[in-house]
């Protein structure tokens, strides 16, 4: 045992030994010449590496490096700049004076993936006939590295013409075999437009046939957003794919997508090009999609009990700043989307096979397929939503079929005074695409057909029943069990926030109705008249026949909160008694002698 003990630390001594003259003989700084060469034969990047070159030999043998810079061939600015570089190397090859990196860590370091950046050809370089892929050279790796790691660094990118965009605590491990097959790790996070995005990931590279095409896979990606235009609790997932990259038309695919966005969840896949304009294709199908998760002018539940964050105020340093249609990313790009979805929530109602098939061109939006089945009804809402101006222009042309009228009325926020179903063909259009846009500034018209209607808290039938009674003891009715509109229809205008109505007519059980007025949605005020005709009249034949035939006027009007009635049945009730007596009156008269004192009376009857 002593022996192998004494053996081990005469080994360990030679070598520490060893790796101390090798570090005291070798001078790091003769490699920089030969790092200079290499990377600029293998891949024409110019590299520059500024200050002394020292050892590091803990927790391995390293070189230390000051500032770096690698600039692509006819760049004007450097793709990569670093504060500080660190090249793990290999012992051995030293031994032979040769410089082999295992790994490479960069500091503090910008990554530009911009125009500027990008490699450029000499001004009197040959022009080939024709771009197609024989023609290009398979290449490899630039530089044949085994382990990248950047670290709390900055990677900007822009397109052509493009935003700029500044991925801040950008960090990035590689790790690759001689095959070219890499595992990456990657975490960054950006701030645009009062907007926070945050990813990490986690996958598979292949990068046998880089530069010109990347593939690989995503184990698992994970992100979050918060910020201006987006819910208050944001918007939080993973996504797991398949991807691919081709750098000759900047295309990319991802396949085999699970994506997941706060409780909704969707598969499909997703492809597209990064060239102006940017192009980008997905087909997405979701078990479960709730949109009032997802959408920052969702309602938000108020359930009793529920417990509420309390959020502190910043202080005020300057106005916040405007958000207009020029923020919008769809400016920028062709899409086109096809969605279903099992299942689905918007503003409180649950929607069954819903499905949306839309395309984007450049801020204008066409919603072919717009539909869904709501309860025992289904909707459908083609149209065109234009931001390509300050002001955000729709047009759409709803169709509902048996929708249930009070869920539809607590989603668009109005009082829920209606009970029943309702059938719906119009054409709608005006500025602005929120919920208040839509009460203020729409325009059009639709036919309306609704079924089994009553008046929530409000009993119309009976209301004039009493009202009858009250005014004469002459007759009555029984109050029969009220099954209150079975059938109404009729034409209805929106104007700005007013809601007009002028030949609607319905019928009932024992009831014929008609109604004409206005509901000011912006104002919350209401003015309707309805004409209100009931049967089933017992007592006085006279006021019996006149009940069955004269319709009785109810109008509603004020505020919503709190509305006021005139239901004037004495003032009907008196019109035509008048109008019995003067009608007696004048059969009298003209049974009488011509003479002066009957042609003044007759003058006294005319109205």
């Amino acid at each position: 045992m002593k022996r192998v003990i004494t053996t081990l630390a005469i080994l360990l001594v030679v070598i520490v030994a060893g790796m101390t003259a090798l570090v005291l003989l070798v001078n790091p700084n003769d490699f920089r010449s030969y790092m200079v060469k290499q990377v600029e034969q293998r891949s024409g990047y110019r590299l520059e590496v500024g200050g002394d070159l020292r050892w590091h030999v803990w927790p391995k043998l390293s070189i230390l490096a000051g500032r770096m810079s690698l600039t692509a061939p006819g760049a004007s600015q450097p793709l990569v700049t670093a504060e500080n570089m660190r090249l793990d190397v290999n012992l051995w090859p030293l031994l032979s004076h040769q410089l082999s990196v295992s790994q490479v860590m960069l500091s503090n370091a910008v990554v530009r993936a911009t125009p500027e950046s990008a490699a450029q050809q000499p001004h009197n370089a040959p022009v080939a006939p024709g771009r197609s892929e024989a023609s290009a050279p398979a290449g490899g790796w630039s530089f044949d590295i085994s382990q990248l790691r950047v670290a709390d660094s900055l990677l900007i990118w822009r397109q052509p013409g493009g935003d700029e965009y500044n991925f801040r605590d950008f960090n990035l491990n590689l790790n690759q075999d001689a095959r070219h097959q890499a595992t990456i790790a990657l975490s960054t996070s950006l701030t645009r437009n009062q907007r926070n995005a945050t990813l990490s990931l986690k996958g598979q590279l292949d990068a046998a046939q880089y530069p010109h095409r990347l593939s690989g896979k995503i184990d698992e990606l994970n992100y979050a957003l918060s910020g201006a235009n987006i819910p208050p609790q944001g918007v939080k997932g993973t996504l797991s794919a398949q991807g691919s990259w081709r750098a000759e038309t900047q295309q990319f695919a991802l396949t085999q997508m699970q994506l997941s966005a706060n409780d909704s969840a969707l598969s499909g896949s997703a492809s597209g090009t990064l060239t102006a304009p940017q192009q980008l294709a997905l087909q997405l199908h979701a078990t479960q999609l709730n949109l009032d998760n997802l959408m920052s002018g969702a309602p938000q539940s108020s359930e009793r009990g529920a417990q509420h964050a309390t959020v502190a105020r910043a202080p005020v340093i300057a106005a916040p700043r405007v958000q207009n249609n020029s923020d919008s990313p769809l400016n920028d790009v062709n899409l086109a989307l096809d969605l279903k979805a099992d299942s689905a929530v918007w503003r409180g109602l649950t929607l069954q096979s819903f499905a949306l098939d839309a395309t984007n061109q450049q801020g204008l939006m066409t919603l072919r397929v717009l539909s869904g089945k709501l309860g025992d009804g289904d909707f459908s809402l083609p149209g065109t939503v234009d931001i390509r101006q300050p002001e955000t222009r729709v047009a759409l042309q709803p169709v509902l079929h048996n929708v249930a009228i009070q869920p539809l009325l607590a989603a668009l926020a109005l009082p829920q005074t209606l009970q029943g179903n309702v059938s719906l063909n119009g054409d709608l259009g005006g500025e602005g695409l929120t919920l208040e846009a839509a009460k203020r500034q729409w325009r059009g018209e639709a036919q309306l057909r609704a079924s089994d209607v009553k008046l929530a808290q409000i009993n119309l039938q009976q209301m004039v029943r009493r009202a009858v009674e009250r005014a004469s003891d002459k007759v009555s009715s029984d109050e029969g069990a009220d099954q209150g509109i079975r059938q109404l229809e009729g034409d209805v205008t929106l104007d700005n926030g007013v809601l007009r109505f002028d030949r609607l007519q319905g019928e009932g059980d024992r009831l014929r109705l008609q109604a004409a007025g206005a509901v000011n949605m912006a104002q919350q005020q209401l003015d309707v008249t309805f004409g209100l005709t009931l049967s089933g009249w017992k007592g006085d034949e006279r006021l019996t026949a006149l009940l069955s035939q004269q319709p009785i006027p109810l109008r509603m009007y004020g505020s919503w909160n709190n509305v006021q009635y005139s239901l004037p049945v004495d003032q009907v009730l008196r019109q035509q008694l008048q109008s019995e007596a003067k009608s007696r009156l004048n059969e009298w008269l003209d049974r009488q002698p011509k003479n002066s004192d009957k042609e003044n009376l007759r003058k006294l009857l005319r109205p």
